[in-house]
């Protein structure tokens, strides 16, 4: 048996850009794609925490050091510049890749730097 897990994550990065006209997906900064082990093409789950909007797309890459997250085409109706976004991936385990399976948690601040790559999960009891 599978069991779907959380992947990586990019918690609370801030949406720079929301781009209407263009075919879809979301533009992430090149360094994020690297401290969360994203892929270009990869299918991810964005969370908007100002409107609680939950929707999918894929994955491209920005420029390193930009520190863009920009959502394009239909996406960029579910968003505003400034918003505060999750992006997550997840992938599916067997039993014996779940017992060394860490998820991959990259914290950013306010204009995208990474604060923080971590593998634990933090809820509400911490």
């Amino acid at each position: 048996m599978n069991i779907d897990m959380l992947y990586s994550k990019i918690h609370r990065a801030t949406v720079t850009d929301a781009n209407l006209n263009y075919v879809g997906s979301i533009t992430i900064d090149q360094d994020l794609l690297d401290a969360s082990a994203l892929r270009v093409g990869q299918k991810v789950e964005i969370v908007n925490v100002n409107n609680g909007e939950r929707f999918s797309t894929y994955v491209i890459k920005g420029k390193r050091g930009l520190k863009e997250m920009c959502l394009n085409g239909a996406a960029a109706r579910k968003v505003e510049i400034g918003d505060k976004i999750i992006v997550i991936a997840y992938g599916s385990y067997n039993e014996q890749e779940l017992e060394t399976h860490n998820p991959i948690v990259v914290h950013v601040d306010e204009n995208n730097d990474i604060t923080e790559v971590t593998n634990e999960l933090i809820g509400s009891d911490y």
